[in-house]
Formats: C-alpha cells, sequence, structure tokens
C-alpha cells in the first residue's frame, strides 16, 4: 500500500476558482515539477518539508470526519502523486466533490478518464513565471465547462500571452477562464482595464480570497 507525503491538510474556504467562498477539504502534497518565480507554496517542496505519510484509505476517512464535500487535492503538484489515481477514485466513491489544482505540465489525461470525473483547475504559466516552456497545451483537449484554466498574471506582458492562448485554443469556448494577479506584482484594476479594452467575453477576473481574509503568507486556509 503506497502513502502520500501530505505537507498539510484542512478545511477552509475555497479562496478562488469557480467554488470560491464554498467550504472545502484542502489535501496539500508535497513535491512538484517546476519552480514558479512567484510561488506561494514553496515551502511544501523543500527537501526539508515536515509531512505526514498517510494512506489513500486514510486520507478519505479525513475528509469523511469533516463533514465537508469539497475536497481540493493540491500542492506542490497532485497529479505526480503515486496512487493519485486511487484517491481520487475512493474520494468521488465516498461522495465527494473532487477538484485537482494543476500546475498544467502534467497529463491529464487519466485523471478526467474516472467516474464521478473530477473537476480541474489547470494553470498555464506566462512569461514572468519563467515556467511556461513545460505547459502542455494538449491538456486543453480534455477540458470541459466543468473545468477552469488560471491565468496567473504578473505584468501587462502576461496579459497580453494570455489574450493570445486564450484566442488561439478557443478557451472561452471549452472551460471557464480566470485571470488572476500576482499578489503585490500587478494592480487588479490594471487587469479589469485590460479586460474591457479587449473586450474579453467569458474571461473573469478572480482575487485570492484567502490573502484577503487573513494574512498573504498564513498557512493552514
Amino acid at each position: 500500500m503506497s502513502c502520500f507525503k501530505v505537507a498539510e491538510k484542512f478545511v477552509s474556504i475555497n479562496g478562488e476558482g469557480p467554488r470560491a467562498g464554498e467550504l472545502a477539504v484542502f489535501l496539500r502534497f508535497c513535491g512538484c515539477n517546476l519552480n514558479c518565480s512567484y510561488c506561494d507554496t514553496r515551502w511544501a517542496n523543500t527537501a526539508d518539508v515536515k509531512y505526514e505519510l498517510a494512506s489513500a484509505e486514510e486520507l478519505v476517512e479525513y475528509v469523511k470526519s469533516t463533514g465537508v464535500k469539497n475536497v481540493t487535492l493540491t500542492g506542490g503538484e497532485p497529479l505526480l502523486q503515486a496512487d493519485i489515481v486511487r484517491l481520487i477514485e475512493l474520494l468521488g466513491a465516498s461522495g465527494a466533490e473532487v477538484e485537482i489544482e494543476t500546475n498544467g505540465s502534467v497529463p491529464l489525461k487519466n485523471a478526467v478518464s474516472l467516474l464521478p470525473r473530477p473537476a480541474v483547475t489547470a494553470d498555464y504559466k506566462l512569461p514572468s513565471s519563467g515556467m511556461e516552456k513545460y505547459m502542455l497545451t494538449e491538456n486543453f483537449s480534455y477540458l470541459t465547462l466543468y473545468d477552469t484554466v488560471k491565468f496567473v498574471v504578473g505584468d501587462m506582458c502576461d496579459l497580453e500571452r494570455a489574450e493570445e492562448i486564450i484566442s488561439k485554443y478557443e478557451l472561452t469556448d471549452r472551460c471557464r477562464v480566470y485571470f488572476s494577479p500576482v499578489f503585490g506584482k500587478i494592480r487588479p484594476e490594471q487587469i479589469a482595464e485590460f479586460m474591457k479594452e479587449r473586450k474579453l467575453n467569458g474571461v473573469r477576473l478572480q482575487l485570492q480570497l484567502h490573502k484577503i481574509i487573513w494574512k498573504p503568507d498564513m498557512r493552514g486556509v
């Protein structure tokens, strides 16, 4: 039986995405294959991070014990976890509504073929992240209107690039699309003005609620 390295698990409101403002159980796993310039969970990817080893069955029991239906699998990069498919299957069978937050560099095919199907929030890393070359645009073909592509925006060049990707892959016809500012790097009104200027129908500006409600660097929220 394989175990997961869990950096933290907790109940909070969902700070972003289509379930923003709703309660969710968060399971944060250790390890990531990217190193974004603005990463706010780099601590979870360090070699000396403290973690809990837990089986899929133990994590499902924890989720059940919270009484909360929404479950967010995050990291790090959750899809790098061995046996993550089994965990998703068990959570779905237990009645949980599973959302996977993925960085856009890992294939989605296996995860989205499961029933009940988890929702996916996939990043597309823009130039300021330093990680755009790792993006798998073929993942877009697996997305539906239940899924989300999130563009974390650090500057105006990022906005220009995001508009190109949205247009090229017709993302607003395929799934939800969000712009999210890098905290402290770009003003939300700059993004809103860009959206107005370019007439970006079907794109939503979102702010990270957990960084507004609590301290921006607070864990477990």
